[in-house]
């Protein structure tokens, strides 16, 4: 368009001059030949010639100084006459140009060639010439100037006239319109892009050269193909079409996609840019559309949409909780997740603030400064409330964000809910130390029944020869009381022995239905509590029983043994004065207890003591149920069994134990399960013929000589014929040749087979063997394999005249 308009101009430039020239050598000639005609007519027309070339000369004259271009008269290189707009547009006055050389006014890289051409015009070579210079103006300006110059005679002299255009501003656009076009053909030829013109009905009317490297085609193939060769497929091509319909009516720019086919290659997915060129009369003349390769970029794409899905699927599945938060604590985002792990939907998190779900907002703060100071963290605990006042521990894992200047602006991270896995641990500690504590437990148990068996051994002959001394000692005798001393001192020698065996676990108790209330009647009046009283005077006892009650199923010497262990220790934690309450009452459980996970839902008995004391230590704590851990005062009481026993009996029993203590005191709540079951009626003293044997044979099997003796005794008391034997293997080879009505067995001996072992090889002999068992130790497995052999009772030593004599009476009668 710009290119169209200069040369439009140009030529309007050069007629305008061609005609300026023609009338201004018209002028002169027709004044030199009025001049002439002058000269022929002499005569009579002298003064009217003179007077139409005055006039002529006037004419010419206004018009060379009215011109809008210069006009020079010039001999031998100096201007001999110039109008005004020649002197203008040099910058001079016109007396300034007068008898000037041309040479002055010529740029110097442009004088030869300037000269040339005044050689060649003023040599008749050329009578007119036409030719555009370099001139000079006066301030020093370099300025174009076109001249159309011819010759003239004048004087017999050739003079040079001519024109002379300022074409500046010409060359200028024209300079700019070169410098434009070629900018356009290094801008079309470099451009990735291939650029192709069309004809509003679709034919190609130029192609960049760049065309070749995109699609395969030679640029100048390709002019004058419809654009629809190029497409792969006829959807494609009706767009396209449909597309140029809306460009030609209402002209606009735009772009579409589609499958581009180049040559000898397959089809690949081109961006199209379209834009009209518009003519003068605002009609599309031609469409210009610029072809790009988006294959890569479609490539990125799918990738990208694929990462997406990826990222999204990740996203929406993760099991963590993903979020974003900025600096204020305001929650930015985050994932669906959340609603796995709290009551909250992500919709109401997003916008509120984490102080409102941190359960110590102070928290935040902490792992502000720990973000701060060290870029993230890992695996960072912090408690959250969730929407029903839920506590929740959680890890995180989180990375403060920063801008190009270095400023946090957000913290990412994940979230993981750990409170299953602390719960987890928790229970796992407790139980490690539970699982120490029975290992321990056990370790000391099996201490504690070793030293039991020994020790009911030896206390065998304390407690079983007093009782036969004083069947037969008249009752004046002054050898009674001393005798009864040793036995009762026996008897408390074998308590002690009892609690060792109920440390040890698995001791042989009978349980039968009993009232807590009726045990802690019985211990507030015995001996024992008369005891206590003496050492604690300013210790107050009182009691809180309900009167209904539940019976549980126990051991009563256990149990009442658990009454006495608990006041005792109650007394001790108390300083100075003060009071314990025996409190019982039924409840029903159906929750976990303190100290366990899991409790059979039912109905108990409670037995609950408290006192008003100082409370128990943390440390102590952990430690209270554990065997002769104690801090007691010695010599008033205790062995550091006291609440060993107690741990140990409740657990025979069934029940639990939960344990309330702080500054103002200590309570023991005893859970026992209840039963159904009446209290049964019992005779408190047996006679002795009732339970004495008709002579019939018993084998006493003992290693132990002294105990053998007092077997012996206490049996052939009781009308019994006996056998001792020190050994399992003795008591299999005596069997072997005779019989016996029952065998007294002990299930410990050293060496040798043991009492099961023993009583297996038997009844291979007497397949309807009756026994009994006794033992110092504990009652074990294999006591209760020998029963499931057909063993009967288990007696643990040291054994009464009428325990052993209700036994074997039973056994010999079944």
């Amino acid at each position: 368009k710009q290119n169209r308009r200069a040369r439009s101009a140009r030529g309007r430039n050069k007629l305008f001059l061609i005609v300026a020239l023609l009338m201004a050598t018209a002028l002169f000639y027709s004044y030199y030949f009025i001049k002439a005609g002058a000269i022929l007519y002499e005569g009579k027309k002298r003064k009217k010639v003179e007077k139409e070339l005055m006039e002529s000369e006037n004419k010419f004259q206004s018009f060379a100084e009215q011109s809008l271009v210069g006009i020079y008269l010039m001999q031998n290189g100096i201007f001999k006459y110039v109008n005004p707009k020649f002197a203008e547009i040099f910058g001079y006055s016109v007396e300034d140009c007068l008898d000037m050389n041309f040479s002055k006014l010529v740029f110097p890289e442009d004088l030869a060639m300037v000269e040339e051409n005044l050689r060649r015009h003023t040599s008749g070579e050329e009578r007119s010439i036409q030719y555009i210079f370099r001139g000079v103006k006066k301030s020093g300006t370099i300025i174009y100037l076109e001249v159309f110059g011819s010759l003239m005679p004048s004087k017999g002299n050739i003079v040079a006239t001519g024109t002379m255009l300022d074409i500046t501003e010409r060359k200028q656009a024209e300079e700019a319109l070169r410098e434009s076009e070629e900018k356009y053909r290094i801008l079309i030829e470099s451009m990735k892009d291939a650029i192709a013109r069309l004809s509003p009905t679709g034919y190609l009317t130029y192609v960049s050269p760049n065309v070749k490297e995109f699609s395969g085609y030679k640029p100048e193939d390709e002019i004058g193909n419809h654009m629809s060769k190029y497409f792969a497929n006829k959807t494609d091509i009706i767009h396209a079409t449909e597309l140029i319909a809306d460009v030609l009516e209402t002209p606009y720019s735009g772009m579409f996609e589609f499958e581009f086919k180049p040559k000898d290659k397959e089809p690949f997915p081109v961006e199209l840019t379209f834009t009209p060129i518009l003519g003068t009369d605002r009609e599309v003349k031609e469409i210009q559309i610029a072809l790009r390769d988006i294959t890569e970029r479609k490539q990125a794409q799918e990738a990208l949409e694929e990462s997406e899905k990826k990222y999204r699927r990740i996203y929406d599945n993760i099991i963590d909780v993903y979020y974003e938060a900025n600096m204020d604590g305001i929650i930015l985002e985050i994932s669906p997740s959340i609603e796995k792990y709290s009551k909250y939907k992500r919709e109401e998190l997003i916008g509120k603030s984490l102080y409102d779900v941190y359960t110590n907002p102070e928290e935040r703060n902490k792992l502000i400064e720990a973000l701060i100071n060290d870029g993230s963290v890992y695996e960072y605990e912090i408690n959250l409330t969730d929407k029903d006042d839920t506590q929740r521990i959680c890890s995180i894992h989180s990375k403060l964000i920063k801008d190009k200047n270095g400023n946090p602006i957000k913290i990412v991270g994940t979230l993981r809910d750990i409170s299953d896995r602390k719960a987890a641990e928790k229970e796992k500690m407790g139980l490690e130390e539970k699982l120490i504590r029975s290992q321990k437990m056990e370790s000391l148990g099996l201490l504690a029944g070793g030293v039991a068996h020994d020790l009911n051994n030896v206390l065998s002959g304390i407690v079983s020869y007093p009782e036969l001394i004083l069947m037969d000692l008249p009752q004046d005798s002054k050898l009674r009381n001393p005798i009864e001393t040793i036995q009762e001192s026996g008897h408390r020698a074998a308590a002690i022995v009892h609690d060792l065996l109920t440390v040890a676990r698995g001791v042989a108790t009978t349980k039968e239905p009993l009232n807590l209330n009726d045990l802690v009647g019985d211990y507030l009046r015995s001996p024992e509590f008369n005891k206590l009283k003496h050492f604690y005077p300013t210790v107050s006892v009182k009691t809180n029983l309900d009167t209904d009650l539940f019976n549980i199923a126990a051991s009563q010497v256990h149990i009442r043994k658990v009454v006495m262990n608990l006041v005792s220790n109650a007394s001790e934690a108390i300083e100075g004065s003060g009071n314990i309450t025996i409190s019982t009452t039924n409840r029903y459980v159906d929750r976990p207890l303190r100290g366990y996970d899991d409790v059979n839902i039912g109905e108990y008995a409670i037995l609950s003591v408290s006192d008003d004391g100082s409370g128990i230590s943390s440390d102590d704590l952990e430690r209270i149920f554990e065997p002769f851990y104690t801090k007691k005062v010695m010599g008033r009481s205790g062995t550091g069994l006291g609440l060993a026993v107690v741990w140990n009996t409740v657990q025979d029993h069934k029940g639990y134990i939960d344990v309330i203590t702080g500054e103002n005191g200590t309570t023991f709540e005893l859970y026992f399960p209840i039963t159904r079951d009446e209290i049964s009626d019992k005779t408190l003293s047996i006679p002795i013929k009732d339970y004495k044997g008709n002579g019939e044979t018993i084998l006493v099997v003992d290693d132990m000589e002294s105990q053998q003796k007092i077997s012996c005794k206490m049996l052939d008391r009781l009308g019994y014929k006996t056998k001792a034997v020190s050994s399992g293997e003795e008591a299999v080879e005596y069997l072997k040749e005779n019989t016996a009505d029952l065998i007294l067995l002990d299930m410990i001996m050293d060496p040798g087979i043991n009492g099961r072992e023993t009583y297996e090889r038997i009844i291979k002999i007497h397949p309807k063997q009756k026994a009994i068992i006794v033992s110092g130790f504990a009652q074990t497995d294999e006591v209760k394999q020998a029963q499931k052999l057909g063993a009967g009772q288990y007696i643990k030593k040291p054994v009464k005249l009428e325990k052993i004599g209700l036994a074997v009476k039973e056994e010999l009668e079944k």
